[in-house]
């Protein structure tokens, strides 16, 4: 009967709340994502990645690619995007 939990427990209650304190101290917006040193580094190194790939499929289709190459190119193109919507 009555409200769900919102937390697990005591400390992880606390946790929430020096979190939002936190944010508040540092002026950002409460929805904002903090990402440490390595992961924006890897972050960023995935993006290139990304980037690398899909120039990899404009400049084989401009050089007359053929399909089979091109499938597998936007396969790989397709695999490095998933790669990084996993990033969390």
């Amino acid at each position: 009967m009555g409200r769900r939990r919102r937390y697990c427990g005591q400390s992880c209650r606390q946790r929430a709340y020096e979190r939002r304190a936190a944010v508040q101290r540092s002026g950002l917006p409460e929805d904002a994502v903090v990402l440490s040193d390595a992961e924006m580094t890897m972050l960023q190194d995935r993006l290139f990645q990304l980037r690398c790939a899909a120039e990899d499929v404009v400049t084989a289709a401009d050089d007359g690619a053929g399909a089979e190459e091109l499938r597998r190119m936007a396969s790989e193109l397709a695999r490095a995007a998933h790669d990084l919507e996993q990033f969390r």
